[in-house]
């Protein structure tokens, strides 16, 4: 056999060994890019569906019931609180009457040493209250006003502040209920209070009563009953309480 035809048959051998190489190598690179393709796919979105290991679903999160606060004090349910009229005098003046109004309110030079009919309460009514005088505490309303008011005095005889009167009853029969405090109507000392009780003066017998109670709404007092009067002169009733023990 000529050597140049055996160089012939085998030169198209190894070109088809060489196209099947070629061809393997594409499919490998082609393969290989798809796997990376399915990897960065994964590695971007680990819950697509082409994952065989998608991650475990989380827990839904827990929703917390929002917490209301609720109110340590209540207060009595018929308490009505009444703001005190602006003073016509700073706390550290004292109010003049005119001449007509011209009445001296002093307290007792010292407390009583034994309550009197007081049932062993702390407190006690000031000797010679109740009192009827004008109407010292708002000289511009005059006979347009009527009310009553007064103060608190401890063992010393100092002023308590922070202590609650309340006053209860009929006036003309109209019911009347209202919570004040002592300090809150200083135009009649540094441990005043006051209720409004109209803007006339009218007459009534023993169908009201003031009594004082501790920040714990327990009585401090014996309840005071006392009368009004249709009269300009008397349409402020003046009740004060001492300490005794």
């Amino acid at each position: 056999m000529d050597p140049f035809d055996y160089k012939e048959e085998v030169q198209p051998a190894r070109r088809i060994s060489s196209l099947i190489l070629n061809i393997l190598t594409i499919l490998l690179l082609l393969g290989t890019l798809c796997v990376a393709g399915v990897l960065l796919t994964v590695f971007i979105n680990p819950t697509a569906s082409i994952n065989p290991f998608p991650p475990a679903t989380l827990p839904s999160l827990i929703s917390l019931p929002t917490a209301t606060p609720t109110p340590r004090i209540i207060l009595p349910a018929t308490w009505t609180p009444t703001a005190p009229p602006a003073p016509t005098i700073t706390p550290t003046e004292t109010a003049v009457p005119t001449e007509s109004q011209m009445v001296e309110i002093t307290p007792s030079p010292e407390p009583q040493n034994e309550p009197t009919e007081s049932g062993g309460m702390p407190y006690v009514l000031q000797q010679g209250d109740p009192v009827a005088i004008p109407n010292i505490g708002h000289p511009e309303a005059g006979c347009n006003w009527m009310g009553v008011a007064g103060q608190a005095t401890g063992l010393n005889g100092a002023p308590v502040v922070g202590l609650f009167v309340q006053l209860s009853g009929t006036l003309a029969g109209n019911p009347e209920e209202q919570l004040g405090m002592t300090g809150t109507a200083t135009q009649y000392g540094q441990a005043g209070y006051e209720f409004n009780l109209g803007d006339k003066p009218l007459a009534s017998e023993d169908t009201m009563w003031v009594q004082l109670f501790d920040q714990a709404m327990l009585p401090l007092s014996d309840k005071v009953y006392f009368e009004t009067y249709a009269d300009c002169q008397r349409n402020l009733i003046f009740i004060n309480f001492n300490q005794v023990r």
